[in-house]
């Protein structure tokens, strides 16, 4: 997939953050952009600025029926589907404890069966065209994890799964499948983006030893980044966004010298 070609992009949650940054991104160099959001008026300084250019859908990606049509609509307005963006989602914050049903299943019911539905809708179409990338938005917090956001990293860990699943199994039609796995930016993923648990005063001391001041970076910078993967002809199967790099690096280490020390008890354990 090479950039002498002008693409048709569907991104989802871009009323704010990463996905209007995304959007405008590939609205800019003359893309096509069906950008959703729950409020489609959020949408409209883009129509206004791009015209045609711009298809405005209003969608609940935990609708399924909806995902389904948002889908159907992009390509009967542009004619294909090339790149499909899963970015929107929130963070919960809770202690796993203090989860209850309702936070846990509003959580996966977005960031991990949303992007599932999505997923599943642009399929058929991605096949006919014998091409397509699907940009799944994670984050370093899909590949580990921290006190506190457990019901967040349980959904981004499992669209990690699925789409290591998904890659081997459309690779041979032309559909390539990327992890994008932000670190922290200056998004609204710690303002109206997330949301709470009742705190259970007795992990108080948790919450505060766990505390971390996190180098957040711009927003703006992932632009130019973000369209390279769309555009690159060998896509990376997972790619980091910022420096996380370092820890996660140091932390699979670990992982890996874990699983080295015990692998006397594994090997006794097959029998």
């Amino acid at each position: 997939m090479q950039r002498n070609e002008t693409k048709s992009w569907l991104i989802t949650g871009t009323s704010k953050g990463f996905g209007r940054e995304w959007a405008e991104a590939a609205l800019e160099r003359g893309d096509r952009v069906a950008a959703t959001a729950r409020d489609v008026e959020s949408l409209r300084p883009l129509v206004e600025r791009y015209g045609d250019a711009v298809l405005p859908l209003r969608l609940d990606i935990t609708d399924r029926a909806a995902s389904a049509e948002a889908v159907e609509a992009t390509v009967a307005k542009f004619g294909s589907l090339d790149v499909l963006v899963n970015n929107a989602g929130y963070g919960h914050f809770g202690m796993v404890e203090e989860l209850t049903e309702a936070e846990i299943r509003a959580e996966l019911d977005t960031n991990f069966f949303g992007t599932l539905w999505l997923t599943q809708a642009a399929l058929p179409v991605m096949r006919r065209q014998g091409r397509g990338r699907i940009i799944q938005v994670t984050s370093e917090g899909g590949i580990r994890a921290f006190p506190g956001i457990g019901a967040y990293h349980a959904s981004k860990w499992a669209v990690e799964g699925l789409s290591e699943s998904l890659r081997q199994e459309v690779a041979a039609f032309g559909i390539d499948v990327i992890c994008l796995e932000p670190g922290p930016y200056r998004t609204d993923f710690g303002g109206g983006s997330v949301r709470t648990s009742e705190p259970n005063p007795d992990y108080d001391d948790v919450r505060e030893t766990g505390r971390i001041e996190w180098d957040m970076g711009d927003p703006k910078a992932t632009r130019g980044p973000l369209l390279e993967l769309a555009d690159t002809d060998k896509p990376p199967q997972r790619v980091f966004f910022g420096k996380s790099f370092a820890a996660v690096e140091a932390e699979y280490q670990e992982r890996l010298a874990t699983w080295r020390e015990w692998e006397p008890l594994a090997q006794a354990a097959f029998g």
